[in-house]
């Protein structure tokens, strides 16, 4: 008990601090993970919003494939892109793998069914009585689909932030993919591994702290968007 109190101590000297590897790695964490969610949303809210308006029975088989990606195991996920990437994958000639880049495209390949199965689940909710009246305001398809997603904006914040919460607590594929190069692709998630492996604790709970931090973060966005944008006072 009092190694675990003395390095949640250090742990906490390191965060006041800002020691140097600590921050380096947490920036590193969060310039991947929000580079990811950003493509990911671009991927996954037009191709959710398009399903969502149409009916369910004409994208059955589309919804089950969405579904299962979205439970996809992060190591598995990371397998399919080592392959693709690696000397003998289709992609291997970029030289991608053990990249930030690699572990970016790893994390799109878990967010992106995610922002698009919650999108599509959102506006398939409420997408057909919100686009049969503004089709009968006179609005065209593109601007009937736009009110759609406007109207469906809590939903769709709520699978952002869903997504975001998955790649940035994630750690098989980002080691698979980045190899957890110090300087270069160790993150939150894989130093936490290694520096328990090593007998580092202070490290390790420091970033932990972070990642719990962030993690009640994300989740209290998620909770008031959810109750609609509005908190309790």
């Amino acid at each position: 008990m009092s190694r675990l109190l003395e390095g949640v101590y250090e742990a906490f000297q390191l965060i006041v601090s800002f020691d140097p590897e600590l921050i380096q790695i947490v920036l590193l964490s969060l310039r991947i993970s929000i580079t990811a969610i950003i493509i990911a949303t671009l991927i996954g809210v037009p191709v959710g919003a398009i399903l969502g308006l149409k009916p369910e029975k004409k994208t059955r088989l589309l919804n089950k494939i969405i579904f299962t990606f979205m439970g996809m195991p992060p190591v598995v996920a990371g397998l399919i892109i080592y392959l693709i990437l690696s000397r003998q994958g289709p992609l291997g000639i970029l030289g991608l793998l053990y990249s930030p880049t690699a572990m970016v495209i790893a994390q799109v390949f878990l967010a992106s069914p995610i922002v698009m199965g919650l999108t599509m689940v959102g506006i398939r909710a409420k997408g057909s009585e919100i686009e049969e009246t503004a089709r009968s305001l006179g609005a065209n398809s593109a601007l009937a689909t736009w009110t759609v997603i406007r109207e469906s904006r809590i939903a769709i914040l709520g699978a952002i932030i869903t997504g975001f919460s998955r790649v940035v607590a994630e750690v098989g594929a980002v080691m698979i993919v980045g190899g957890n190069i110090a300087g270069r692709t160790r993150v939150m998630t894989t130093a936490i591994v290694l520096e328990t492996r090593r007998g580092n604790f202070e490290l390790a709970i420091g970033l932990g702290i972070i990642l719990l931090a962030l993690s009640f973060i994300i989740n209290s966005i998620l909770y008031n968007i959810q109750k609609g944008g509005k908190s309790d006072d």
